[in-house]
């Protein structure tokens, strides 16, 4: 049963970093799903060419369908309610569709080509149909990621502790956030950990990533409360007295059978402990900023 939480204005969001298997996918389904936990309803729009959320949420058949129903909507502004399936429990999608990079062909070409989705699908639907819309965008540069930003005006940056994860953000920020600054309003809700794994009183990938993270400067009053760490957290975890979980949404089996059943998170098991995480990034996304304790 939804619990209505909502009381902060209709908001749209984007999950996007320029670069793949970060778990953006998962992180923008989970928080669509908490979203729509908490509200009664939410929309997840599928932008991501290789249509992997999509496909694996058991819509394979609008993916690669006869019809290219993105180019419909973004192009020639056909309605977006008769395109929008049923995930569960109040969460729908607008699926992606197998000729995603010809839609983003013809924005370049079409007139106000930034505009459309927004003009198209988020302004028709945000407020009136659903009062929060998350959209997954692609992982590289272009017209699709151009159109998330514009109609959203914020974004959330998920990271994971692999090689490369700096370059992932700083790209994401300077290639992303702050070209698209040159033009629009766009604000960087949150920046978040995933799929964490091993220790942090050692010199991991983990440790290294939480620690940029909560040492950058402009970086840090970004990570929301479940990755935050002080420097007296991490005095304390070097000798030997961490108390509580470890930061970071954390790799869990439950998280990889849910996507293996084609299901969120919380359909699948809803005792899962991260749960948690995405329940604060959902609450991130209806006050509209990170707020510590």
């Amino acid at each position: 049963m939804a619990e209505e939480h909502n009381s902060g204005e209709p908001r749209a969001v984007s999950v996007g970093v320029l670069k793949g298997g970060f778990g953006k996918t998962t992180t923008a389904i989970n928080l669509a799903r908490e979203l729509a936990h908490r509200n009664g309803s939410a929309l997840v729009v599928d932008l991501d060419d290789n249509g992997h959320m999509s496909q694996n949420l058991g819509f394979a058949d609008q993916y690669s369908a006869e019809e290219n129903h993105a180019e419909a909507v973004l192009i020639n502004g056909e309605d977006p309610t008769q395109y929008i399936q049923t995930v569960s429990h109040g969460l729908d999608i607008f699926p992606a569709h197998v000729q995603l990079e010809d839609v983003q062909s013809g924005l370049k070409e079409a007139t106000m080509g930034t505009t459309r989705l927004k003009e198209n699908l988020i302004s028709p639907l945000l407020g009136d149909e659903y009062e929060y819309i998350v959209v997954d965008c692609p992982a590289n540069r272009g017209k699709l990621n151009d159109n998330a930003m514009y109609a959203t005006g914020n974004i959330i940056i998920p990271l994971r502790a692999e090689s490369g994860y700096e370059s992932g953000l700083s790209s994401t920020v300077q290639r992303l956030v702050q070209e698209a600054r040159q033009y629009f309003e766009l604000n960087i809700l949150a920046i978040t950990p995933t799929d964490l794994q091993d220790r942090i009183d050692q010199d991991t990938r983990d440790r290294s990533l939480l620690k940029e993270i909560n040492s950058r400067d402009g970086v840090s009053r970004l990570v929301p409360n479940y990755a935050r760490v002080t420097d007296d957290e991490w005095d304390a975890i070097d000798n030997g007295k961490q108390n509580g979980n470890l930061p970071g949404i954390r790799h869990r089996a439950a998280i990889d059978r849910a996507h293996d059943e084609g299901v969120p998170l919380r359909d699948y098991d809803e005792t899962c402990d991260q749960l948690e995480a995405y329940d604060e990034l959902a609450q991130i996304v209806e006050r509209g900023e990170v707020v510590h304790e």
